[in-house]
């Protein structure tokens, strides 16, 4: 039986780099779902699909069967079997992804893998979604979240580091926009799992965070 671990919580709660750094904590595989996408958007490139033939698009990505798996401690993503790292992080991939992501058809196919991901080794998911509609029978589930003062400063500081100027207010007043966003959407909007663990990371470092998740999960295991 494998051992799936799901994250949701709004943009700027730190997920993603939660969410690897348990997985390396744990030995899991971290379920990249942006690289998955990506793959899908190459696959689709790759067959000539035009990226606004909605009907086309969700047809074609039928055809493809992405998974991902480590060697020697880097993420290794499979099209059909290939390994596609070197493809799947151009311009023009990250554009088909972009316009294709929105897809109906393609985000059930991308669920689809993603469910059998887990399904068949140990995982940790983050995003949205994951545990009310991705993997709503995960063994752990996180709400990670903060406050939207301590998520602004944080994204304050990373722009501030590679030299950029930015407003602290606009930035708070943009995740205000997109939080409200995400819950309030029609297709798996963003909200906290019932049985899931509420962890607010406002006065918390990132060690504190993974060490909490860790815990979580050891105690299920």
């Amino acid at each position: 039986m494998s051992f799936n671990v799901a994250i949701d919580g709004p943009a700027g709660a730190g997920k993603s780099t939660i969410a690897k750094k348990v997985a390396k904590e744990l030995g899991f595989i971290y379920v990249d779902t942006g690289a998955m996408y990506r793959a899908m958007a190459l696959f689709l490139l790759k067959n000539n699909v035009d990226q606004e033939d909605k009907e086309a698009i969700g047809t074609k990505c039928q055809e493809a069967d992405i998974s991902i798996r480590y060697e020697n401690g880097e993420q290794i993503v499979l099209l059909n079997g290939e390994n596609v790292n070197g493809f799947i992080r151009t311009e023009e991939v990250g554009n088909m992804a972009s316009v294709s992501s929105a897809n109906p058809k393609l985000r059930e196919k991308l669920v689809e893998l993603q469910k059998k991901l887990a399904a068949e080794t140990d995982v940790i998911m983050d995003g949205r979604d994951i545990g009310t509609c991705v993997l709503p029978n995960a063994d752990v589930k996180v709400y990670l979240t903060a406050s939207s003062k301590v998520r602004a400063m944080r994204r304050f500081k990373e722009l501030e580091a590679k030299g950029l100027t930015c407003d602290l207010a606009q930035i708070e007043a943009d995740i205000i926009e997109r939080d409200n966003r995400d819950m309030t959407r029609e297709h798996s909007p963003l909200k906290q799992a019932e049985d899931a663990q509420l962890v607010d990371s406002s006065d918390m470092t990132i060690d504190e965070v993974v060490e909490a998740i860790c815990s979580l999960a050891r105690a299920k295991m």
